[in-house]
């Protein structure tokens, strides 16, 4: 039904302004009951013990969907077994101009240059402190994009410090396209050192939570590599993989309607194989040990499935929800069960 009928409706409107509606409309009680009815599902086999925490599925949504923490409470209802807030920044900030996100319906993707648009730590801290639900939540944090990298560590730091007492674990994005300069904290130094100073803070803690860094796609090998190799060194809890990606590889929508979208993050179904790649890369480097969150291009439970064969632990949804809709969620879980993954 939601394919064949309310998908259609939607992308009829903006990206954002269907976004803003599915925000208005999951905070109707009743819709939110019924929607718990028909798409929750939870099964005990499906529990995954990671990072120290139990997710009562290994699938999660990704960051970006619910970035002010407006709807985590709803969004678990339709059977997430975690969900990300964010990305959250210490100062509230709008983001890049409108229009800044393109669906291409050709290729199941989308174009995002959102640009950390978010209210603010103060503000979604207010929302978490009314948590109800059980449900795991990740905060990912970023900085903003008048701090330079060289202050970026003080961003980090000071939503970490904030969200401390109100999130299961953080993911640290230095991976988004859309904030000028920031994926060059990937580079071994600086990441090193953003990771190190974080890890003191969080050893710091009475009860420290997981740690997990999310990675762009655009890395090569020897990138890749490197980065691994921080993360063993500085004994982070886990990565992620992957942010969008800036390539326009293999697309089907015409070339002139992608150079009229302009720059952005390119996220769904063509960014399916480059990040298995990376997870299966990253699982060789970092052992067993090391847990991963797969991210990119998952749409059927059949993506699903190849991702955790790859070596991720667990996966996280977001343009595979737009377009599938939530019944996705349960297919995906009926299918775990069924490959005894």
């Amino acid at each position: 039904m939601y394919k064949i009928f309310i998908r259609k409706i939607l992308f009829l409107f903006q990206p954002e302004t269907v976004h803003t509606l599915v925000v208005f409309i999951l905070k109707i009680p009743l819709l939110s009951k019924i929607l718990r009815v028909i798409y929750n599902y939870q099964n005990p086999a499906l529990v995954r013990h990671i990072a120290g925490l139990s997710f009562r599925n290994p699938v999660g949504l990704a960051a970006g969907f619910d970035k002010n923490a407006e709807i985590y409470e709803q969004i678990a209802d339709l059977g997430f077994g975690f969900i990300e807030i964010g990305t959250v920044t210490p100062k509230a900030q709008p983001g890049n101009p409108k229009p800044r996100i393109f669906r291409l319906p050709q290729d199941e993707a989308l174009i995002n240059r959102m640009g950390f648009n978010n209210e603010g730590v103060d503000c979604v801290l207010e929302r978490l402190k009314n948590r109800s639900s059980k449900i795991l939540i990740g905060g990912n944090i970023g900085k903003n994009k008048l701090t330079t990298n060289e202050d970026a560590p003080l961003d980090y730091d000071a939503a970490f410090e904030k969200l401390f007492n109100y999130v299961d674990f953080f993911v640290i994005n230095v991976s988004s396209p859309n904030t000028p300069h920031l994926r060059e904290l990937q580079e071994r130094e600086p990441l090193k050192n953003l990771l190190h100073h974080l890890r003191k803070k969080m050893l710091s803690k009475e009860k420290p939570k997981p740690i997990f860094l999310k990675i762009a796609p655009d890395l090569n090998d020897h990138q890749l590599a490197e980065i691994a190799a921080v993360i063993l060194e500085t004994a982070v809890d886990g990565v992620v993989a992957t942010n969008t990606t800036l390539s326009r590889e293999n697309l089907h929508t015409i070339s002139p309607k992608i150079s009229a979208i302009g720059e952005g993050g390119l996220s769904g179904k063509p960014l399916k194989n480059r990040s298995t790649e990376i997870i299966r890369f990253l699982r060789s480097r970092l052992g067993d040990q090391i847990p991963i969150i797969g991210v990119g291009g998952i749409h059927s439970p059949e993506d699903a499935l190849e991702k955790f064969q790859a070596g991720a632990s667990l996966i996280e949804i977001y343009t595979g929800f737009i377009y599938e809709g939530p019944a996705l969620i349960k297919r995906i879980n009926k299918a775990l069960l069924k490959s005894s993954l």
